[in-house]
């Protein structure tokens, strides 16, 4: 228009769209065979095969075996309960083929178990009892997007869990200990942080009195994310317990806490959900208060206004 070039970039067509969805998928598959040979280092083995390598290869499977029929039905709500499966029956094949179990195996297993059964109760329930994920309204019609969001949640549990794979096939032993004691400890006090946190979202959505507000009580008025706080310092709490069985390329496995605060506050937590909230409440002077005076994730005491 008026002799000048447009500068308005053209939008994505499908076949391009397709094109960025086929390398996430590549790429995750790529980094997914990364974790698996850099934790298959003093790894226990299964007919000359690294236990743990086989774990993140059934990671994967299990959640690409999902996706058919989800996406046949196009829903997404078997989604995270598909997460939480995969967490559980990872860590049970583990423990059963690692065999040679010490303290701080079980007690890998056991955290874990423990964590993914919680969340995903959590989440099956949220799924049904709200009917969809915002998230999935246009990605579960889309093949190679829908097929790289399971194969990203096949790396998710890779890279969360590996600190604990690692403890439970490792072929080093070494007495749980102080510093498995002050891991334990950082992970229970992350896990009551998340189950109030959830417990306390819950009641207040429940009330009628709250439709249509933001939930800015409990622990929500000390920190607007602290379910995703107790997150992080749960799985910061299980890397902590396996530093002492960590030799040569495993200790790669402490990125697990890295890899969750990355992703919660960076990636698919903290800014899908501010978008969200900003649409919804972004012009209430109460929601603007809340935003200015409440940490974003770290529990503190409220600025005084």
């Amino acid at each position: 228009m008026n002799g000048q070039p447009s500068t308005q970039q053209p939008r994505p067509t499908p076949s391009n769209k397709n094109v960025i969805w086929i390398s996430g998928l590549l790429i995750s598959v790529l980094l997914g065979a990364a974790v698996a040979w850099l934790g298959s280092h003093g790894s226990l083995t299964v007919a000359g095969v690294p236990v743990f390598a086989l774990l993140i290869a059934y990671a994967f499977v299990l959640n690409w075996l999902a996706f058919i029929p989800s996406f046949l039905a196009h829903t997404e709500k078997y989604f995270d309960f598909t997460g939480a499966v995969t967490f559980i029956s990872s860590t049970i094949g583990a423990i059963v083929l690692s065999g040679n179990l010490d303290a701080r195996a079980w007690i890998a297993g056991a955290v874990v178990i423990v964590w993914s059964i919680r969340l995903g109760t959590f989440l099956f329930r949220r799924i049904h009892r709200d009917g969809s994920d915002g998230r999935f309204d246009t990605m579960k019609y889309d093949f190679w997007q829908f097929l790289m969001t399971w194969t990203l949640q096949g790396l998710w549990v890779a890279l969360t869990a590996a600190a604990a794979l690692v403890m439970i096939t490792a072929q080093t032993k070494v007495d749980f200990g102080f510093v498995g004691i002050i891991g334990l400890a950082i992970w229970a006090t992350g896990f009551c942080i998340e189950v109030i946190a959830d417990q306390q979202k819950s009641k207040f959505r429940s009330e009628p009195a709250n439709k249509g507000r933001f939930i800015d009580v409990g622990l929500w008025s000390w920190s607007r994310h602290p379910n995703y706080f107790g997150e992080i310092l749960l799985w910061a709490g299980v890397a902590i317990m396996s530093i002492p069985v960590l030799e040569s390329w495993r200790w790669f496995a402490l990125i697990s806490p890295v890899f969750v605060f990355v992703l919660l506050t960076f990636i698919s937590g903290i800014p899908l959900l501010r978008q969200r909230s900003d649409a919804r409440w972004g012009n209430e002077p109460d929601y603007q208060a809340y935003i200015k005076n409440t940490s974003l994730l770290i529990p503190l005491p409220p600025k005084q206004t």
